[in-house]
């Protein structure tokens, strides 16, 4: 608990600060499942982030349910830092302990200056005892060295202990545990590489702060791997040795009112675009005698009414850009606002928001610039005078941005740094004073609360904006488009840069960083022409297939058009619903495939396909619906004369394999042909790889259709790779993990009164009712419309699996969707 009068007296407040010893240990991930599992104790927690970031508290607050708070000694000034921890700690309640994440590695701070603002800057700051959260993966007994190392450099940080990150084994995990009782280093735990506990900063990032309440629930899971593996009575006992801290609660400069007073009303920008924003910003609002109130700019017609000041953070409008721009009413109604000389705050987001055009779409035209992005980050903090102010003292604050703004300044610019002019300060209604301040530069008011008065004075005496003009409803996303051709329609179509990804099935963003570094070894060899036999083993050994039995391909697309280009067959029939590539290729074969739907949900099954068919193509794990078929219903459909091909494109995410039918004994394997990928569970999408095991003279007549060269080298040393010991074994643990995700998902689908599909595949489909594929792209995501699949329709969307914190936001979304609509006219259920 906080005690303390207000004065400058002690104030007792347990509290730890979670370090590492680089970025990339998993600081976040552990830093936010303590605060959940504490906060799941019953703990009040007042969460805090080391720095400037943004993204990072918004966790915070969901795994807390309060204000996530930046303490950054350069932004606020030393003096600050411990005030503000301790009015976290202070509202909305006194807290119990306060766990503060911090940045980067424990002594990287602002270049040049010695490590100050960094971790261990602001842990001596707060007298706070640092525990460190190493990752262990690629080491064992080094662990130890690099720790003492840590706690040996710097005698006036008390650190306190390690949490051991990515363990591959108990056995791993105890060999750095007896290292470190060597070295007198207190171990709090030890959480194993595969624990299911993955925080994807972007996406959170996108959640909107409304969201907070439905997302908490998702750090269930987070809450119950942390108290699982880690010690929190024994974190608890670090923090609650803290000496008591001598300072003042921060307390925002408050304008005295008059009783009756209006309190204006400043219009906030927030919604999944613009995200980036401090908690201190609100409060100095407030304490100014303003009423802030948050609108979408995304969804949000007009502005709140009777607003008399913009204030517009920072966020995401490049990758919002679409959908921003499609916005015009709103567009129109903060241009009107603002050239109407309602006092307007910019930082980087809110700035590109009022330009001409940004990447090509066109914005509100307030500012005569354009910007574009760039390959090159530009990350820093900046000491910046105000020319309008040039007596106030300088203003500190950093920049983070990948846009590039052209002309970078006009007129009068909004600060001067670094020996150049920045931003802009425009007076669009002939105010005869800026009342738009415009730039890159994020600032923290509580550093610098002259800002906070100069913009409340402003805001008393300025206009209010003028009313919205003509609104005329949503402009986009009011609907379905039609598709041209469901054969050739594909989940990738679904995605806009505004949007989540719950439509393409690929595993995780990027390829795995071993896999990443294996292709970037082989780079030098691209000068010589591709070679596949080594691949081409690799692959039958890890099946216990003869190499002739094995064809490597281009992607499971080219698979499925040598098969329809290769191979003699009349009656070619194919079992939907299913992935449209097998039919495409038929078709731009000079085929006719047959359809042949099987609603395997209501009881039907493989044994309806037709006996006159002499080529069948089913899915295995279905695509979209997921049914897992069993070995012997699919080898049930072999008949003298037919060509069976099963894509089990997905099959290697089903744990175990079981239903595979090159997974295990086949007496026979005349007239079967098993399509594999590689390019979704890797996440090598845009590399392409894949192949073809089974009947080898069937192989031998697709391998005659191929092109030279079809499979690149890059290709063949990712199926050589993601065929190793290793690589299966990190398979099998992600299949675990999806199985554990896609539970999740299923769970929460039917907490909102949904029947989704009986799924053993990395996606769900679920029956929603028709329009809410459309209406959940106003929301900003991306979901697999379902009417290109025979057998489904405009009514159905299936999910890929995502982590459990991303899958929230989308069914929080949904819901709110399902409310408006009245719900979906689900389908009975299975009895």
């Amino acid at each position: 608990m906080v005690s303390g009068s207000g004065a400058r007296d002690s104030h007792v407040l347990p509290r730890v600060v979670l370090a590492a010893p680089s970025s990339g240990q998993g600081k976040t991930t552990v830093s936010v499942g303590v605060m959940a599992a504490l906060a799941a104790r019953g703990l009040n927690v007042a969460p805090a982030k080391v720095g400037p970031d943004f993204i990072d508290p918004g966790y915070h607050a969901l795994a807390t349910g309060r204000v996530g708070r930046n303490l950054d000694p350069w932004m606020q000034g030393e003096e600050r830092i411990a005030p503000l921890l301790l009015a976290g700690a202070h509202q909305p309640d006194p807290a119990d302990v306060a766990v503060i994440e911090g940045v980067m590695g424990l002594f990287d701070g602002r270049l040049g200056t010695d490590g100050f603002a960094s971790t261990a800057h602001v842990a001596r700051l707060t007298q706070s005892p640092v525990v460190l959260v190493v990752d262990i993966s690629s080491a064992s007994r080094s662990v130890a060295a690099v720790v003492h190392g840590l706690r040996s450099f710097d005698p006036r940080l008390d650190v306190a202990g390690v949490i051991l990150n990515k363990a591959g084994s108990p056995r791993h995990a105890d060999e750095v545990r007896r290292a470190c009782a060597e070295a007198d280093i207190r171990v709090l735990g030890s959480m194993p590489r595969d624990a299911g506990v993955s925080v994807p900063s972007r996406h959170l990032g996108l959640v909107p702060a409304e969201e907070s309440a439905d997302a908490r629930a998702t750090l269930d899971h987070l809450a119950r791997a942390t108290a699982e593996h880690i010690d929190l009575d024994a974190l608890l006992e670090v923090a609650r040795a803290a000496a008591p801290l001598e300072a003042i609660p921060w307390t925002p400069p408050a304008r005295q009112l008059a009783p009756g007073d209006e309190r204006p009303r400043v219009a906030v920008a927030g919604g999944r675009a613009f995200t980036f924003r401090y908690a201190e910003t609100d409060e100095l609002l407030r304490a100014q005698g303003l009423e802030p109130v948050v609108f979408d700019p995304v969804t949000d017609e007009a502005l709140p009414e009777g607003t008399r000041g913009l204030y517009l953070g920072g966020g995401f409008p490049e990758v919002h850009a679409a959908a921003l721009a499609k916005n015009r009413s709103l567009l129109n109604h903060v241009a009107a606002a603002v050239r109407a000389g309602v006092p307007t705050v910019a930082e980087c987001a809110g700035m590109l928001y009022l330009l001409a055009e940004v990447d090509g779409h066109r914005f509100a035209d307030v500012i005569d610039a354009r910007a574009t992005m760039s390959p090159r980050l530009t990350l820093g903090y900046r000491e910046a005078i105000d020319p309008a102010f040039p007596d106030n003292p300088p203003v500190r604050g950093h920049e983070f941005h990948r846009t590039v703004t052209e002309p970078r300044t006009g007129g009068q610019p909004a600060w001067e740094f670094d020996g150049a002019a920045e931003g802009f300060a425009l007076d669009p209604a002939g105010a005869g004073h800026p009342t738009v301040h415009a730039s890159y530069l994020h600032t923290h008011w509580a550093g610098a609360p002259e800002r906070a008065v100069t913009f409340a004075d402003a805001v008393h005496a300025g206009p209010q904006a003028p009313s919205a003009p003509g609104a005329h409803g949503r402009s986009f996303f009011s609907g379905e488009t039609p598709v041209g051709n469901p054969t050739l329609f594909h989940g990738d179509d679904e995605l806009d840069e505004a949007l989540i990804d719950f439509a393409v099935n690929v595993r995780a963003a990027q390829p795995p960083a071993d896999l990443t570094r294996h292709l970037a070894s082989n780079l030098s060899g691209l000068a010589a022409y591709p070679r596949a036999d080594a691949a081409r083993d690799a692959v039958a050994a890890r099946h216990g297939v003869a190499p002739h039995q094995v064809l490597l391909t281009n992607g499971a697309a080219e698979a499925f058009t040598l098969i329809s280009r290769g191979l003699e067959f009349d009656t070619p029939l194919v079992v939907h619903p299913q992935f449209s590539e097998p039919d495409a290729a038929l078709k731009r074969a000079g085929h006719r495939p047959r359809p042949h739907i099987v609603r395997t949900w209501l009881g039907e099954s493989l044994d309806s396909v037709p006996d006159d068919a002499d080529l069948v193509v089913v899915g295995n794990p279905t695509n979209p619906t997921g049914a897992l078929h069993s070995r012997a219903e699919l080898l049930a459909l072999r008949r003298p004369g037919r060509i069976l091909v099963v894509d089990e494109a997905f099959m290697d995410l089903v744990p175990g394999e079981h239903a595979s039918l090159v997974n295990g004994p086949v007496d026979d394997v005349e007239g079967l042909l098993v399509v594999r990928s590689l390019t979704k569970t890797w996440s090598i999408a845009g590399l392409r790889a894949g192949y073809l095991v089974g009947d080898t003279e069937l192989v031998a007549l697709c391998s005659h259709a191929q092109p030279h060269w079809s499979v690149n080298t890059l290709a063949a040393e990712a199926a050589i790779f993601t065929t190793s010991p290793n690589a299966l074994r990190q398979v099998a643990e992600w299949a675990v993990e999806t199985e554990q995700w896609r539970e999740h998902l299923v769970d929460r689908l039917r907490a909102l009164g949904l029947d989704p599909l009986p799924s053993r595949a990395p996606f769900v489909t679920v029956e929603v009712g028709t329009g809410v594929h459309a209406r959940l792209r106003e929301e900003g995501f991306a979901t697999r419309r379902c009417e290109t699949f025979p057998g489904l329709g405009p009514e159905w969307i299936r999910l890929a699996v995502r982590d459990p914190l991303t899958t929230d936001a989308l069914l929080a979304a949904l819901g709110r969707v399902l409310q408006r609509t009245g719900g979906p006219n689900t389908r009975e259920p299975m009895r």
